[in-house]
């Protein structure tokens, strides 16, 4: 318990003044632009991180979403709760009505990345077309998308926008907006709910890290140059257009800081 409490104070110590909430979106450009820049230098050595079937890669980035959505739901519920509580803000239904505004932060979240990889689906089989290894002999057969010709031991070549950009960008960044909260959030030391939250804290901190790291993965070994930038530029759109825009409004899942005046939020959240 005392391990896991230092580890909180300093991760919360390294957050406290905003400093990696503004410089995370720049440091992900930069790993896009320097990562394939050495890719297509040939600079890069070969490790089994370039191996898709790299146990990060499978177990974490296949589901990224469902590991970010599974660690955030616990941490916002706890956190909106007590935060309303503590501040009596609301009574005691409010504060539920409160939290459940909150976690429909999650449901957008949601509806970003189901969008977004639907979308880059279509464009890549809509740009595509598929190379198999039949006879010369042999007619041509055409697919209609990269599943039909996978299914044909094809290999489909078209414009495929990067995913785990998208998404591993995303992702990180909206942890960091939401574990923002604790910067507000006064709990008794001895109290095992602060265990609780510092437990789901360092985790989330440790589930962003592993977002940034095979971030920088990918971009060392996967995917074109234009096909990275637009996948972690919708994942910073994204981003802003929520946090930085929408959240800020009335009608809004609102942002981590409930208790701060709008005109104040965003002051504070672009510190």
């Amino acid at each position: 318990m005392e391990r896991l409490e230092r580890c909180g104070r300093r991760l919360r110590a390294s957050l406290a003044a905003g400093r990696v909430r503004r410089r995370l979106p720049w440091l992900l450009l930069a790993i896009v632009v320097l990562g394939s820049a050495l890719k297509d230098g040939d600079l890069v050595p070969e490790t089994p991180l370039q191996n898709k079937r790299n146990p990060l890669n499978v177990y974490f980035v296949k589901v990224a979403w469902a590991w970010t959505f599974c660690l955030l739901l616990p941490f916002i519920t706890v956190t909106t709760y007590q935060f309303a509580k503590s501040k009596l803000l609301y009574g005691r239904m409010k504060s539920i009505l409160a939290v459940l505004r909150r976690l429909s932060a999650l449901l957008v979240g949601t509806a970003v990345w189901y969008v977004c990889t639907r979308v880059f689906m279509y464009i890549e089989n809509l740009t595509g077309a598929c190379s198999t290894s039949g006879k010369v002999s042999e007619p041509r057969r055409l697919f209609d998308s990269k599943q039909e010709c996978h299914q044909h031991n094809g290999i489909w070549n078209g414009f495929d926008i990067s995913g785990h950009c998208f998404l591993l960008s995303y992702c990180a960044l909206m942890i960091m907006e939401e574990v923002a909260v604790l910067e507000g959030l006064s709990i008794d030391q001895n109290s095992k709910l602060r265990v609780v939250i510092n437990a789901l804290f360092v985790s989330l901190c440790f589930l962003s890290m592993i977002w940034v790291f095979m971030f920088l993965s990918t971009a060392l070994y996967f995917h074109d140059f234009s096909q990275k930038l637009i996948g972690a530029l919708i994942g910073l759109s994204a981003w802003y257009g929520t946090y930085r825009s929408w959240y800020l409004k009335p009608f809004s899942p609102g942002l981590p800081l409930p208790n701060i005046p709008l005109s104040s939020k965003k002051y504070g959240y672009s510190r």
